[in-house]
């Protein structure tokens, strides 16, 4: 067992447990106790340094880069109609698809990114560059989609034109409802096979993967946006009345805005260090139930470093006529047990005390 890389002292109240039991944790050193082979999970990185990626991770990656073809093809057949037919929905909608493919490019590059392994300047690798990619995603989203949509909007209600040739855009609508729909269906799958057990809501609320659903919400803004695009030139042709159009280019834009505004409030809890799943924190308890050689003093602190990586922090009662190889021992076992049931805590510190010891009174937390 290596001992080493890096110690924190715990001075500040944690957060409640899940469970509801408060805890205050004293003014301990807390020591990382690293794989035996002091590797942890670099030991599956490709030549050019980076980690590899599962096969259910290169799933969605194909998901990705159907999304990014489609909105390509899709953004010039609008623009294209949209410059024939004079209709402001269809130029909301070309942009739209632009903005869409950009996301996914930026997708990847966040995904790349946070695959390279630990270095000096960052021991617990680089998994968080996701968040924050994904975070910018969002932020365009909502600028350049949203935005330009509903300025388009509101200039086609300011100044109304008639509507030219509605055939094209009604083509240009099919065609790009046919492309998002499958582009939906590929995502949505890649979707299932990471998140097996889990509802669409569920896997937004509580994923720590947010490149698996921003395809699928963005997909989804897409359907969406092609409904309102085509009411908007149908209702305006259909009732000789322009400001339809620019009211479904302004309803396409708060469906944008909306989308963005989730992705933004799920990257940002993850970004700043969202604690590990439910999931997780259940094998925790059970590794150490396992093990009647200890014993949790306090409710076991975790963060989400990154997609698939778990930081750890235990502190453990052990008895008090154990020897230090004992510990050891018990620790590790601890450690095995429970990277054999969830290889996504990739890294633990275990901090020993003795079982007679006292901690601190518990301080409640404000809710």
């Amino acid at each position: 067992m290596v001992r080493g890389a890096f110690t924190s002292r715990l001075d500040a109240t944690p957060p409640q447990c899940p469970s509801g039991m408060r805890v205050a944790l004293p003014a301990l050193e807390m020591t990382a106790v690293e794989d035996r082979s002091g590797s942890m999970d670099r030991q599956d990185s490709s030549e050019d340094g980076t980690r590899e990626e599962s096969p259910k991770r290169e799933q969605s990656n194909v998901a990705i880069y159907v999304s990014i073809a489609a909105n390509i093809a899709i953004a010039a057949t609008k623009l294209i109609a949209a410059g024939v037919s004079g209709s402001s929905a269809m130029v909301a909608e070309g942009l739209h698809s632009l903005v869409d493919a950009s996301d996914g490019t930026l997708l990847l590059v966040g995904r790349r990114r946070s695959r390279r392994p630990p270095d000096a300047a960052h021991p617990f690798g680089h998994g968080k560059e996701l968040y924050f990619w994904t975070l910018i995603v969002a932020v365009i989203f909502f600028a350049v989609g949203g935005g330009v949509s509903i300025y388009e909007g509101i200039l086609h209600l300011i100044n109304p034109e008639p509507l030219r040739d509605p055939l094209l855009s009604y083509a240009v609508l099919g065609i790009a409802a046919l492309f998002d729909g499958s582009s939906f269906i590929i995502a949505l799958r890649a979707l299932r096979q990471e998140e097996p057990d889990r509802r669409l809501v569920e896997v937004v609320r509580r994923g720590k993967d947010p490149s698996t659903f921003t395809v699928v919400l963005e997909d989804i803004a897409d359907l969406a946006g092609l409904a309102l695009a085509f009411l908007g030139v149908w209702l305006g042709h259909r009732l000789a009345n322009p400001y339809f159009d620019g009211v479904a280019s302004i309803g396409v834009g708060l469906v944008l805005a909306a989308v963005a505004l989730v992705l933004v409030g799920q990257s940002r809890k993850l970004l700043v260090g969202e604690r590990a799943s439910e999931e997780v924190l259940q094998a925790v308890r059970d590794a150490a139930d396992d093990d009647g050689m200890i014993e949790f003093a306090e409710c076991p602190l975790s963060m989400q470093l990154g997609p698939n990586e778990v930081l750890l922090g235990v502190t453990a009662r052990f008895a008090p006529d154990i020897s230090a190889d004992e510990v050891a021992t018990a620790i590790q076992r601890f450690e095995d047990r429970l990277r054999k049931a969830r290889p996504d805590v990739k890294y633990i510190c275990v901090e020993p005390v003795p079982k007679q010891a006292q901690l601190s009174s518990p301080t409640p937390i404000a809710r």
